[in-house]
């Protein structure tokens, strides 16, 4: 999609791309053997996969942005615990999460700064500010060392642009 919509993007000042990831980045790593869970699909170890590669999508694209000097960037967040069908299928997390988590007024917060805040910066990460960034007011916050990995996020992209012929 933000392949597609380029130009436009290019074209207006101050856009930004806003990618969604989450705290379950940490666990994911990129399998290049079998990016696309052919061979071995875990649900939680594919949505950790997606999630860091949402983050090294922003990172990598960031980088081309500010290469170019394009009035665009590129930045992420994570809604943190926010009480969504997400957990529908797990009794601990539906029951603690009724206690735990923020409810999706609350969840969406880190997104809609990444949107809007305008001291944002190009690849910037935002999270919710309380205790494991669980919940709480947004704010920026840091992803795990390995999704800052450039040569990884390099590598996902090609791959990515060979996938999809989407340059």
């Amino acid at each position: 999609l933000t392949g597609h919509l380029m130009g436009l993007l290019l074209a207006t000042s101050d856009s930004r791309i806003v990618s969604l990831s989450s705290m379950a980045h940490r666990m994911g790593k990129l399998n290049f053997d079998d990016l696309q869970r052919e061979k071995r699909y875990f649900a939680w170890e594919a949505y950790g996969q997606s999630k860091v590669a949402c983050l090294f999508f922003t990172y990598e694209l960031q980088r081309r942005l500010a290469a170019t000097g394009a009035q665009c960037m590129a930045v992420s967040s994570h809604p943190g615990w926010t009480d969504t069908n997400l957990q529908a299928n797990s009794w601990s997390a539906r029951t603690f999460g009724a206690v735990l988590a923020m409810k999706p007024e609350g969840g969406v917060g880190p997104s809609l700064r990444a949107a809007t805040d305008i001291t944002a910066q190009g690849g910037s990460y935002y999270g919710p500010s309380g205790f494991m960034e669980i919940s709480g007011a947004p704010k920026v916050v840091t992803s795990n060392r390995y999704s800052r990995n450039e040569e990884v996020a390099m590598r996902l992209w090609r791959v990515s642009q060979e996938l999809t012929g989407v340059r």
